[in-house]
């Protein structure tokens, strides 16, 4: 069948992507089963955890969310018998949930939990506390019988201060502590230390953005590091609190590749050892692969799906527990044995037929400030084509962060466009995470900057090629993603439409209302206040309002908290008073990101229905 690009029915219809939704948040071997965390797009998000048995451990209405650091991670753990430890969302205190009864709070009211490790039968959690002056966060150990509920005293606080804190663990005889920690002044992957305590003194390991401590046993440590560029996995001998020696690299040779990404959140895990010495870990260089590295160095690739954000979540004697996404399956969890290298689909991980999810060719381009990397789909439909002669329109994909990275995965998300005739551009411009140190910082002080150049760069890249109609390509993003789209429409010349969901519009207004995880990273990207203030002015996508000539789609959520809904209003006024085509709608009980499928479902409408209407094609639903 022939017709426009843009207009080919689809069977991937808004409905199916919010119920096809769900996002896993990690997993572990219960006894002789598995349990994962799984988002309920029905639910209005709620997080609950699934059992591979087939049955909800996590009944409605609880939810697991943890609120640390705002953006939360490692929400759930369980023990080999059966009972679940969780964050509320409501509460964020520590929950406790057996078999045939109701949830037991085991943390007092106030602060809230995140990062919980149970690690021999004792539950330790990272605790952050704002309503006390300075805000306070810590590590801490909370007792599983209860006690702690109602007697803060109970609580055993391996650490506190004003610094910010992740990754607890505890070592073999019990005794020592270590942890990741950096002050709000730097993001932690631009410096974060490894610290180790046993309860009365503190030695600091000299590192440059530390990851995830595990113990070898008693006199060794791993983490991740990346003192030459790229994250990668480092011993540390210890006589107790004293440092034997300096940290040395796992690998004899340097990796091309990341062995960990950016802080966001604290349930991410990038490696764990095994019993007999081996390492299975993760390497990222655009794209994940999952390596097992061997007692004497050697490095052995496991063929496996999970390609994007994988986290290694478990061990249990040579299996291994793995979520993330996949460039060929759903977003999925999988149990894979080292030795047979076999993998098992957990949770998710449907199959992607070719034909409807092309695999993403990776795409390098010459850009204004070095190579610039993206993941290019072209339309696929093996039911309709276009005529001979007309090139497809194309939506480029902002991600937020800024530092964060996409992998070319596999999603309905994606399809939802590439089935109907518009291709996509996924670009992972100057900052993002992925690629090393170098590409990391080449965002530094210029935000707004190397990002819209990037974005730019690749769009024209694909005009240039004849791969894409050069009038109607369109950009989207949200977030600091948001921020780009409307820094790349300003800059005007490329882009015929923008998309933005909760966009950043004014980097004053960021500074001012930013949350304290962030209170200072506006600073690294672009400058300290007050003395770049009016660099912060001038960058401002609100300033230059006047300058966006084309018809702009924008959504945000009415309770978002990074960047609350004053900032998409002011950009829509501006739009208003200059007369220029747009949209604007308020998802009420919507955060930073929409979770429920109700918003899913009513925004992906909204975007189709937009592209139809600036480009000129008639939208199959």
């Amino acid at each position: 069948m022939s017709s426009p690009f843009g207009s080919w029915p689809s069977p991937f219809s808004p409905a199916r992507i919010a119920a096809a939704s769900p996002r896993i948040d990690g997993a572990a071997f219960v006894g002789d089963d598995i349990w994962w965390g799984e988002s309920v797009p029905a639910e209005r998000g709620r997080f609950t955890v699934r059992s591979s048995s087939g049955d909800e451990i996590l009944p409605a209405p609880w939810s697991a969310r943890s609120r640390v650091h705002e953006y939360g991670g490692g929400a759930w753990t369980a023990d080999a018998d059966g009972t679940l430890f969780f964050v509320d969302a409501q509460d964020q205190r520590v929950h406790r949930l057996t078999s045939g009864a109701s949830p037991v709070p085991l943390t007092p009211t106030g602060p809230a939990h995140g990062g919980l490790r149970l690690q021999q039968g004792r539950l330790f959690a990272v605790r952050e506390d704002l309503t006390s002056t300075p805000h306070r966060r810590g590590i801490i150990e909370i007792p599983v019988d209860g006690s702690a509920a109602d007697d803060p005293d109970r609580v055993r606080v391996v650490a506190e201060g004003t610094a910010f804190v992740a990754h607890p663990s505890l070592s073999p005889d019990g005794s020592r502590v270590a942890w990741v920690e950096w002050t709000g002044d730097r993001m932690p992957w631009q410096h974060a230390t490894l610290v180790i305590s046993d309860g009365s003194a503190r030695t600091e390991v000299p590192t440059q953005a530390a990851l995830q401590p595990e113990w070898i046993d008693d006199q060794e440590l791993l983490f991740s590091d990346d003192p030459r560029g790229r994250w990668a996995l480092h011993r540390q001998r210890l006589d107790h609190l004293r440092l034997d020696g300096a940290a040395a690299p796992v690998d004899d040779v340097d990796v091309d590749a990341d062995t960990g990404y950016g802080l966001w959140v604290l349930g991410n895990r990038w490696y764990r050892p095994l019993a007999d010495g081996r390492i299975v870990t993760v390497r990222t260089n655009g794209r994940d692969e999952v390596v097992v590295i061997d007692r004497d160095g050697g490095a052995r690739r496991l063929d496996i799906p999970a390609d994007g954000h994988v986290s290694v979540d478990a061990v249990s004697g040579s299996r291994v527990l793995l979520t993330g996404n996949s460039s060929t399956t759903s977003q999925g969890a999988w149990c894979v044995d080292v030795e047979s290298g076999s993998a098992q689909v957990v949770a998710g991980a449907s199959p992607v037929h070719p034909e409807w999810m092309p695999r993403a060719s990776e795409l390098l381009i010459d850009g204004a400030h070095g190579n610039v990397h993206a993941f290019v789909y072209p339309p696929s439909n093996p039911q309709a084509s276009a005529s001979g002669d007309e090139l497809p329109p194309y939506i480029v994909l902002v991600h937020g962060g800024p530092t964060a990275h996409v992998t070319g995965a596999s999603s309905a998300a994606i399809a939802f466009y590439t089935s109907r005739g518009i291709g996509v551009l996924d670009v992972n411009y100057g900052g993002s995470t992925g690629y090393g140190r170098a590409y990391r910082e080449r965002l530094d002080g210029r935000w707004g900057v190397v990002d819209v150049d990037d974005v730019i760069a690749a769009a024209r890249e694909l005009a240039d090629a004849g791969l894409a109609d050069p009038a109607r390509i369109a950009i989207r993003g949200g977030s600091a993603g948001g921020w780009t789209v409307l820094s790349a429409l300003v800059r005007g010349g490329v882009f015929a439409a923008g998309i933005s969901r909760y966009a950043v519009a004014d980097l004053r207004m960021l500074a001012e209302h930013s949350h304290d995880f962030e209170a200072h990273y506006v600073e690294g990207l672009v400058g300290p206040l007050p003395a770049a203030e009016a660099l912060y002015v001038d960058r401002s996508p609100l300033t230059h309002a006047a300058r966006i000539a084309v018809p702009v789609l924008l959504m945000q959520g009415s309770d978002d908290r990074v960047v609350p809904p004053s900032q998409s209003e002011a950009i829509r006024d501006a739009l208003a008073a200059n007369g220029v085509d747009h949209e604007y709608v308020l998802y009420q009980g919507e955060g930073h990101g929409f979770r429920s499928a109700e918003t899913i479902v009513d925004a992906l409408e909204r975007e189709l229905s937009f592209l139809g209407r600036v480009f000129g094609f008639t939208p199959s639903f």
